[in-house]
């Protein structure tokens, strides 16, 4: 039996050293099993990369992938599961705030035969506005797009060989890759955790960056955004038909002595903000499709090491 374990970086060089000694004290030094620790380096524009590198020297069951730029999470962890070689897969963030003892209890929920195994969030050590914006998130996706959307959410899962599989040939861009994950249906566990405080460097997950995750998830796995059109478009018909009756009644029995300059103004601004607000979310989806067609690739590999089957056998060997 093999673990890989997938860990995208993204401007962590203060948090690598740190997270192979808490891996190796708490995951590598109590298994009795083979592992390799795959680590895409995200475009970040610190030594995250020559720290990866120490690493790799350090460690041979080390794989090291550095991508040309800053391609997001989901591009880099599905650059990892792509190198990873294990039965299974478990991806880590590297900021130290998931505790590492999950890795060996989704393991082991994984060998009762679970094919996807979730470290839910039952609990945050963060800040009020960081608990909102993540609670917000969940209960949207849970009642607009995906039920079995756990309630505390996760980062930090294991995907058995089968799964990876299923998420490479889905090839999906501008998606959420945990949503791809629950829409594939496979046996699921889930383990609770609290995510701890982070200690060491400052997150880059900017408002930018949440947004642009709310409305990946929303557009690829919900159908909300177009309802709301439809819904918007059809209050706005009723309510220019009942409008325009009323001034119809009031122009014939005389209340209106001018005719109301006020009233077209209001219901002409109205419309403009409906089609305006129309055209930016089918603009949403025809920017997706368009995407999608031009076929590039999700990443692009600038520099990488590789594991190499001497390797693994001299190591073995020791």
């Amino acid at each position: 039996m093999k673990v890989s374990l997938v860990i995208p970086v993204y401007y962590n060089e203060d948090n690598l050293l740190p997270l192979y000694e808490d891996i190796r004290e708490k995951f590598i030094e109590k298994i009795d099993y083979d592992y390799e620790i795959v680590m895409v380096n995200d475009g970040s524009g610190d030594k995250s990369y020559a720290v990866m590198k120490e690493l790799a020297a350090k460690d041979r069951h080390i794989k090291i992938v550095s991508l040309s730029r800053n391609f997001g999470s989901h591009a880099a962890i599905l650059c990892g599961l792509e190198k990873c070689t294990g039965d299974c897969a478990v991806v880590k963030a590297a900021d130290l705030q998931e505790p590492t003892e999950l890795i060996a209890k989704m393991v082991e929920s994984w060998t009762q035969g679970n094919n996807v195994v979730l470290a839910v969030r039952q609990g945050r050590e963060e800040s009020l506005g960081q608990k909102f914006f993540a609670n917000t998130y969940y209960w949207m996706v849970r009642k607009a797009a995906l039920a079995n959307m756990p309630e505390g959410g996760f980062d930090v899962y294991l995907l058995d060989r089968k799964v990876i599989q299923v998420l490479l040939a889905l090839d999906e861009r501008n998606s959420a890759l945990t949503g791809q994950i629950l829409w594939s249906g496979f046996k699921t566990a889930q383990i609770p955790y609290t995510r701890l405080a982070r200690e060491i460097g400052k997150s880059k997950w900017t408002l930018k960056k949440k947004i642009r995750l709310v409305s990946d998830t929303l557009f690829s796995f919900s159908t909300l955004p177009i309802t709301l059109v439809s819904v918007v478009g059809t209050v706005s018909i009723f309510g220019a038909v009942i409008w325009a009756l009323v001034v119809f009644v009031c122009k014939l029995m005389g209340l209106i002595p001018v005719s109301g300059w006020t009233t077209l103004f209001i219901f002409n601004l109205f419309s403009f903000g409906v089609i305006m607000m129309t055209l930016g979310i089918l603009g949403g989806y025809l920017w997706r499709t368009f995407d999608a067609s031009r076929n590039r690739p999700t990443y692009i590999v600038e520099d990488e090491n590789e594991i190499s089957e001497k390797d693994g056998q001299e190591e073995q060997k020791k």
